[in-house]
């Protein structure tokens, strides 16, 4: 039988790609996404795909959102949690304690809410798996972005005590930790950087790849590569593993 996956954030970047590779794969895919247009333009080009709208900040979006990706589907397999922000490039000292809400609220309980209410239908599935997109921020210091490092590195703990909770249940929980991602995210973050520390944007986008060792940003097909590997059944014996895949960076 084909997976049933649910993918949050999934119209856009890495999502998109998630999107695609389990498509491809033969799964039938549920995505959410707050931006109507971009899931259109998918549906357009995923054949099968089922979209709904759903804001991860809001828990009524969310309470709503998962029992109709379950009902679309005819049940879970397959949990991606990728809805997440990069929110604000400051130090913690001038950081806006509202941004700071923002970005836990969306990245980690939104996180926490998906989670939650997708565990009974996986409990139903024969081989469930839960991928949590953390953030090579979420195993270092992120200098001015506090608030997204703390909600990486708090996905982290989430990961190892749903892996935990879950394995009598035979649901494998794993987070990937993907570095700098070629995209118009990150080049949004490195022109926020680098205004903070008044370079330009060719030297704070050459500082960032200096801090890998393949010197190159990470290519979102390959994220998209390993999620479909650890929810298949080559990866069943993988779960509360922290993932790295980020051209081995050496920090952020």
């Amino acid at each position: 039988m084909s997976q049933r996956v649910l993918i949050t954030a999934g119209a856009t970047g890495i999502g998109r790609e998630f999107v695609r590779a389990f498509a491809a794969n033969g799964a039938r895919v549920y995505v959410c996404d707050i931006d109507s247009n971009a899931l259109d333009a998918l549906a357009s080009e995923v054949k099968g795909l089922v979209t709904g709208i759903c804001d991860n900040s809001r828990r009524s979006d969310i309470e709503a959102m998962v029992p109709a990706a379950a009902q679309a589907l005819s049940g879970l397999d397959v949990l991606i949690n990728n809805a997440g922000i990069a929110g604000p490039t400051a130090s913690v000292e001038q950081l806006d304690p509202d941004e700071w809400d923002k970005v836990i609220n969306i990245n980690l309980t939104g996180t926490f809410n998906v989670t939650r209410l997708a565990i009974p239908y996986l409990k139903k599935s024969s081989a469930p798996s839960i991928i949590i997109i953390s953030s090579a921020a979420g195993r270092f210091g992120f200098p001015n972005r506090s608030a997204y490092a703390a909600s990486k590195w708090g996905l982290i703990g989430l990961t190892k005590t749903l892996s935990r909770e879950l394995g009598e249940f035979n649901i494998r929980v794993n987070a990937i930790l993907p570095g700098p991602v070629a995209g118009d995210r990150i080049e949004r973050v490195i022109a926020a950087r680098a205004q903070l520390a008044e370079r330009s944007l060719e030297e704070e986008r050459a500082l960032a790849v200096s801090l890998l060792s393949l010197q190159r940003l990470v290519d979102p097909k390959d994220i998209a590569a390993l999620a479909v590997f650890l929810a298949s059944d080559a990866g069943k014996s993988i779960s509360g593993q922290m993932l790295p895949i980020d051209n081995d960076a050496q920090g952020c």
